[in-house]
This record gives structure tokens, sequence and C-alpha cells, in this order.
């Protein structure tokens, strides 16, 4: 019985997922793992890292065609568990740039959008953010104030957008605007979705500094001021919050992934710390109270695992419903940040320096349960599913 795999879930797994897993996994240890503290503490990420993870066919890698791998659904899951494992900002450098910035060029996009953008984007030469939530549009996005207007026949953005993942490191934006014309939804929206080169005159990106979560990831503001795009920039197929809505879900299937990877990490630095450190002439993995925190951690990191390869099923038979993605999204972070901070408490005064990746794990979770959507929301979704009544409004 392996104590890192309790129920032996990675057997349902196909030779080729295992595969992913194993190229992932020996990547990530090898190449990230002994360097994630010190990215963390300098609030920074390598230059060369685009590159090196798109060497592995890591960018968009569940997409078809242009350069992208191609893969399942779940094989896409399980490198997101394997990033994830060492910190949930190089899980979020990979999903921003393949789950969101990419997949909506490649759902919604031109076939010039896709043409210009996606092999660059599967190479790592070129890095792509999305741009939806602003300082007073979080949860609820259609209130956005960013707005389009057609000047001629060219689009003029102007707004800003908040918490962007990769903001500053970007070639392209996907951003997402209110549009003065065009048709409306049967709520009145006219949310349009925009592609948007970054150094496009009027864009400006902003690191935000001083984070106490996710510093191994660059958060960017975005401000569009006047910023002119010719007529065929904007996504021609889609408006209203089905554009968007439908991207966040491809994010929040790595993220369910991802927390699983996360909270396997803490739970097994909790579990060797505690048989390799004695107290009272005994390990402390010999403790009762102990030996009950590490039983609670497996049942909750497999229990995590399982949900998640799942979904990943219902996701590549084409069934996976929003509200499953939801139920995954909430029920894996929960999980992963309650086994974050039990393993912090075993590794006791250790458990809060870098030397250990537990606290610096519960830091990240503490974000990867607000982002996303944050746990309210997804409560609210699964709540609408199963009693048909919608408590957004």
């Amino acid at each position: 019985m392996d104590p890192a795999d309790f129920l032996a879930v990675d057997d349902l797994l196909t030779e080729d997922e295992r595969d992913v897993r194993d190229t992932v996994r020996a990547f990530a240890q090898a190449e990230l793992a002994p360097h994630i503290a010190e990215w963390y503490d300098a609030a920074t990420l390598p230059d060369d890292l685009a590159g090196r993870l798109a060497k592995l066919g890591l960018f968009g890698m569940h997409l078809q065609g242009y350069g992208c791998a191609g893969t399942s659904a779940t094989a896409y899951g399980v490198a997101c568990r394997e990033l994830e494992a060492v910190d949930s900002g190089l899980r979020s450098f990979v999903s921003v740039q393949g789950s969101l910035a990419m997949y909506a060029i490649h759902r919604w996009g031109t076939d010039a959008h896709k043409d210009e953008w996606l092999p660059r984007m599967a190479a790592g030469e070129a890095i792509g953010c999305f741009g939806l939530t602003e300082p007073d549009a979080g949860s609820d996005p259609g209130s956005m104030r960013t707005r389009a207007r057609r000047d001629g026949d060219d689009w003029v953005l102007n707004g800003s957008k908040m918490w962007i993942t990769n903001g500053t490191l970007a070639h392209v934006a996907v951003v997402w605007a209110q549009a003065e014309d065009g048709p409306s939804t049967g709520s009145g929206q006219r949310i349009r979705g925009f592609v948007v080169p970054t150094d496009t005159p009027g864009f400006t990106a902003t690191k935000i500094q001083r984070k106490l979560s996710m510093r191994a990831s660059v958060t960017a503001e975005l401000s569009l001021d006047d910023v002119r795009l010719p007529a065929d920039a904007v996504f021609p197929d889609v408006t209203g919050l089905k554009g968007p809505l439908s991207v966040l879900n491809e994010a929040r299937f790595g993220i369910l992934w991802g927390a699983v990877g996360a909270a396997r990490a803490c739970y097994q630095e909790a579990l060797d710390y505690t048989l390799g450190r004695s107290q009272f002439g005994r390990p402390i993995a010999g403790f009762q109270l102990s030996q009950r925190k590490l039983a609670d951690m497996v049942v909750a990191v497999n229990q995590a695992s399982l949900t998640a390869v799942h979904l990943g099923r219902l996701k590549d038979a084409g069934t996976l419903e929003p509200a499953q993605v939801s139920f995954g999204k909430y029920a894996n972070v929960r999980a992963a940040i309650e086994v974050a901070r039990s393993a912090r408490t075993m590794l006791g005064g250790a458990g809060i320096t870098l030397d250990h990746g537990v606290m610096r794990h519960m830091n990240n979770l503490e974000t990867v349960l607000t982002y996303e959507g944050t746990e309210e929301m997804h409560l609210l979704s699964v709540g609408a599913a199963v009693t048909g009544i919608n408590a957004f409004r």
C-alpha cells in the first residue's frame, strides 16, 4: 500500500496519463522544487520558465491543433496536479496560459486569431493573460465597467482589470468589455471579448506588490486608456457572459486537479517529518493524535483525487456540467487547505519557514479558494443545480 496513493487512484489512469504524470513529476521535482522557496521569497519567476514548460507540451496541452499536444482532459489535470504539488503559482502560470487565454482564442476566436497566437503560445514564445475581473466586479462580472465603443471601423476600449495573472508578462490579453452597440443578450448585457496585443498604445500592466500569497506568480492590474483595436479584434460569435464563463470552467477544472497536488505534498511532508522527529522517546508519528491527523489527511487527499479523476472522465466524455466543476473546485480546494493547515501544526515551529512547503502551500490555497469563483459562488452554483432556484440575485 502506497502512503502517497492510499487507494491506488492512479491505477485508474491510462498508460498515456501515467506517462504524463511521470514526465511532469520528474521535471517538477528536479527543475522546479529545488528553487521554489527562493522564487516565492523573491516574488518572481525565472525568465526561461515559459520555454521550459513549453518543451514539455504543457501550454494548451488539452487543445487540438496549432502545435498543442491534444491530450485528454484527464492528462491535463494530472499535469496540473504535479505542478501544484510544487507550488500553486506554477500551475496557475500554465492554466492561465492554456485554459484561459489559449482556450478563449481556440474556442471563440477567428481563424486569424488562432493562426496568429496559438502556435506561438503553445511554444512559449508568447504569453497570454485573461482580463475579466475588475476592482469593483469580481463575483458579479456582469457589472463590469470596462467599455468598448465603436469609432468608425475600430473598437476603442476603456477601463481596468484587477488580479490578472501573467499580466505584466503577457504579449496578448483576452479582455472582456461591455460593448456600447451590438446585439443584447436577454439580460441586457452586451459583453464582448477582444484579443488585445499588449503593445497596443493605451494598454498598461502594473505588477501588484506586497502579496502574502501566490508570490511565485505574477499578478497585475490592467489599464485600458483609449485602446484602439481593429474591427476584427472582437470574438465574432459570442455575446454576454457565456463567453467568459465557458472559459472559466476550463480553468476551474485545472484548479480542482491542482489542489490535489498541493494537498498531497502537505500530507507527505507531514508524514515524513513526523516519522523522522522524535519527542518523549518516540517518533511524533507514533502518537495517537498525530495518527488521527495523518489519517484525516489520507482520507481528504484520496477523496479529492477520486473526485478529480471522475470529473476528468466526465469531461473527456463531453458530459461534465458547470455545477459539477463547481463541486470539484469547492470540495477539493477546501480539502487541500484543511490538509495544509493540519500539516503546518504537525511541523511545529519549523512549519512556518520556507525550509518547508506546508505554510507556502497554505498561503497559496487561500488565494486558490478565492479565484476563479469564491467558495460562496460555487456553493450557490451547486445549490441552484440541486434546487432549480438561482440564489445569486
